[in-house]
């Protein structure tokens, strides 16, 4: 396969310890225009992977001794800076901070293991990140401060008459400057956006915060609207698989409107033939066309408690593309054939046609599946009745087998929120997954196989959904925990399979460490990502995976899907390279930062539903199990996956000696605050602007 171009210029630069000039790698790397060598340039130096000097020349920071970093937290003081390469955080003194803010990316130089771990200073500020922030102004008689919703760990002056009216209490977008002769920072208020005790609100201002685009540009709305006028052409319906008599179906939740699956499953003598029917999205979204732009910038639908910000106008993604039934809808079929063991035997892809029989939803499908189901659900299913219980056959195979590679079942402590008709967070429930979710999860798991392995096989260029082996570090701290926790951990070390984890959740299972237990693991594992290289998927204990089946709100299988295209008409290996190669690694590299931003804005907005939620039961006493440990306290976690944090100075007549990350010991009785125990507590109080949820102990 073709070298990617970032790759290219990485290998010839790190071959040579002194800088080189900037024609010269140009010259080695055959770039197919000095275009494309400067945005790539550009592309390595903004990710630190790459240093240009003050003449031209490129070096790699390994070579020029620096260390790139990324500052991650700033107090009055000193700050915090994470090497790019891993490791701990730096402390950086304010004094030799030269200028740098939270989220820049900077060089580090004069690094030195200090008596409390790393310490350094800013060499320079090689990309400076977003000076826009979000925050709740807090109004005194000397002025006006910003309290900040990111990693600035002060509050922040609002410059003089640059409040814009914003009162105590409310939720604002600021920008931050700094005058020269200033160590600190002062803020301007760009927006007001109502009270900071809303999570509402607070929802609108983590959108701002992380920069999701919430309008799609007029281009985009008309193409959209004109599609979807249009509907299917009879000349888009020649050449593909004509597959409206068969029992298609899809399956989704009561309130979802992107149908972007449909499944069919048949039982044959001696297998299955399993087919997963997915909106064909590519065919609408043309590569540089208004529509891509927009879905580029998102990478993914953001989703939270009271709205969707969808990566494609909802003329796609709820109308033309969704696979609704009853409707003609074009689509990518992948037809599988599985023996009797469930191994993927045989796989084509192909372009389709489908009309759904059925619009499934989880819940109902369960009652079939666990004979509740009343003659109303039996008479709407009867169309794929048969295929249902021959699907829920060989979804129950699909398990056995992946049970038997090691993949874990991992409890996700997801959480579903019920709002009023004023937005507001009354109720926090754990999300739980039935038969129905855990079959066409399996489902999607092997269309997707199919799709990587296809690529690999073919040396197509690709996005893979790549997950690698945990870091041996991570390892350990796991390791140690489960052996405080009496369970077994001499798997528990380098080179270990995710097998060793699935049998530590086995044993964590039905007891009080079961959900710390699920966590830890998590945060032991590497973070899945894409990657245009296949390097297998740990978790899954697969060879090849990739994500092909969500493309109404994945950018990342829309690519996939556009390079699939081209393969099934005929074009052969190396004009797909050509076409692909540079696309392929642009469109793994955006889709994972623009995935970790939907994940990090997601997680935030959570946090401050869950505290609106508590601010309705401050003062009432909850049964907990604690699920973290710090140097101050503990964290209590509540059966719906609330979390809420315990100080140490509740407890003013113990002693505690600090046990590593499991535990807190009282000297005096011998009392242990231990990661899995059960502790009763009493809400404190709930921050809805923070997200911030604070216990007392009840006992």
């Amino acid at each position: 396969m073709k070298e990617n171009m970032k790759a290219a210029v990485l290998r010839v630069v790190n071959e040579h310890a002194d800088a080189l000039e900037a024609k010269e790698v140009y010259r080695q790397v055959q770039a197919e225009s000095r275009e494309q060598f400067d945005s790539t340039v550009q592309a390595l130096t903004n990710d630190g992977s790459l240093i240009v000097t003050k003449r031209g020349k490129l070096i790699s920071p390994k070579s020029s001794g620096l260390v790139p970093a990324k500052i991650v937290s700033q107090s009055k003081g000193f700050a915090f800076a994470r090497p790019l390469s891993g490791g701990e955080d730096v402390y950086v003194p304010a004094e030799r901070m030269k200028g740098a803010m939270l989220g820049d990316m900077v060089m580090l130089h004069q690094v030195r293991q200090a008596a409390k771990g790393p310490e350094g200073a800013v060499e320079r500020v090689v990309v400076k990140g977003s000076r826009t922030i979000t925050g709740t102004v807090l109004r005194s008689r000397s002025g006006c401060e910003l309290r900040p919703d990111s990693a600035f760990r002060f509050c922040i002056e609002i410059e003089r008459g640059a409040a814009m009216g914003a009162r105590d209490g409310d939720k604002v977008l600021a920008v931050l400057s700094k005058k020269q002769r200033r160590v600190l920072p002062t803020a301007r208020v760009l927006k007001i956006y109502g009270k900071a005790s809303s999570a509402k609100i607070c929802a609108d201002a983590v959108i701002d915060a992380n920069k999701i685009p919430r309008e799609f540009s007029p281009q985009a709305m008309e193409e959209a609207r004109r599609l979807q006028a249009r509907g299917i052409l009879p000349q888009e319906l020649q050449g593909r698989l004509d597959l409206r008599n068969a029992a298609i179906f899809t399956i989704d939740g009561a309130d979802a409107k992107d149908l972007d699956d449909a499944v069919s499953v048949e039982k044959m003598e001696n297998g299955w033939k399993l087919g997963v029917h997915i909106a064909d999205v590519s065919h609408y979204v043309r590569e540089g066309g208004p529509i891509d732009t927009d879905a580029r910038l998102r990478g993914t639908s953001v989703y939270f408690a009271d709205r969707v910000i969808p990566m494609l106008p909802e003329a796609l993604s709820n109308g033309l593309c969704s696979l609704n039934a009853g409707e003609d809808k074009l689509a990518f079929s992948a037809m599988m054939e599985l023996d009797a063991q469930g191994e993927l035997r045989h796989y084509t892809f192909s372009k389709s046609v489908i009309r759904s029989k059925v619009r499934g939803v989880y819940s109902e499908v369960n009652q079939i599946f666990n004979h509740t189901a009343g003659e109303e659900l039996t008479e709407k299913y009867r169309p794929v009745y048969q295929s249902l219980l021959q699907a829920q056959e060989l979804a129950n195979l699909l398990k056995e087998r992946a049970a038997q590679r090691g993949t874990m079942d991992l409890e996700s402590g997801e959480c579903r929120f019920v709002l009023n008709e004023e937005g507001v967070c009354i109720d926090v429930l754990p999300r739980v997954q039935g038969e129905a979710e855990q079959m066409i999860e399996q489902f999607m798991i092997m269309a997707n196989q199919a799709a990587a392995r296809l690529a690999r096989r073919a040396e197509l260029p690709f996005v893979y959904r790549v997950h690698e082996s945990p870091d041996p570090d991570r390892v350990q701290t796991l390791r140690e925990l489960a052996g405080v926790l009496g369970l077994p951990n001499a798997k528990l070390k380098e080179g270990v399979q995710a097998a060793d984890f699935a049998r530590l959740l086995d044993a964590a299972r039905d007891t009080p460490a079961e959900l710390v237990i699920s966590h830890q693991v998590l945060r032991t594992m590497a973070k899945a990502r894409y990657d245009y290289r296949p390097l297998g998927h740990f978790g899954l204990c697969l060879a090849d995976y990739c994500h092909f089946t969500s493309p109404i709100r994945r950018y990342p299988d829309t690519a996939i899907h556009r390079i699939l295209t081209d393969y099934v008409s005929g074009q052969n290996k190396e004009q797909l390279q050509k076409k692909y190669t540079e696309f392929a690694a642009s469109a793994a590299s955006f889709s994972s930062e623009y995935e970790v931003r939907a994940m990090r804005a997601e997680r935030d907005a959570e946090k401050c539903y869950m505290a609106e939620y508590m601010t309705q039961h401050v003062g009432e006493t909850f049964e907990g199990v604690i699920s973290g440990v710090t140097g101050r306290g503990i964290f209590v976690a509540l059966p719906n996956g609330v979390e809420g944090f315990v100080s140490l100075d509740h407890f003013p007549e113990c002693r505690f000696r600090f046990d590593g990350l499991t535990a807190h010991t009282d000297e005096i009785t011998g009392m242990r605050l231990a990661i899995g125990g059960k502790l009763r507590i009493q809400v404190q109080s709930a921050d809805v602007a923070t997200g911030l949820i604070d216990f007392l102990p009840a006992e």
